[in-house]
């Protein structure tokens, strides 16, 4: 598990999404809940090939964003809802603390 109280690991984990195909491939696993999805199922719906979406979850799972678990011969990746969570708190916590909001934007 990824200690996402360290401003260096919020980093890397906003950085593994700032990729469109990893981006990609995260909002898959949100939208898949709990359930996720297997690698074969992203391949298909994000059209990669597997050397370059295993390269794109690899970063995904360094980063703590992603959980991966052997499933009898399917490797299943989820969300980590979780870290999720505990980053968006990051954010709004030390980064919009103090802030006021806007409440008239479009």
């Amino acid at each position: 598990m990824v200690d996402f109280v360290n401003s260096k690991n919020i980093a890397q984990a906003l950085a593994s999404l700032g990729h469109e195909a990893r981006l990609g491939v995260y909002r898959l696993l949100v939208r898949a809940g709990d359930s996720g999805l297997s690698v074969g199922q992203l391949a298909e719906e994000l059209g990669l090939p597997a050397s370059t979406l295993a390269h794109h979850l690899r970063m995904l799972v360094q980063s703590g964003l992603v959980i991966q678990e052997r499933q009898g011969r399917e490797i299943i990746n989820r969300s980590d809802f979780p870290a999720m969570a505990r980053i968006t708190a990051y954010l709004q916590e030390e980064c919009c603390s103090g802030v006021q909001r806007r409440t008239d934007v479009a």
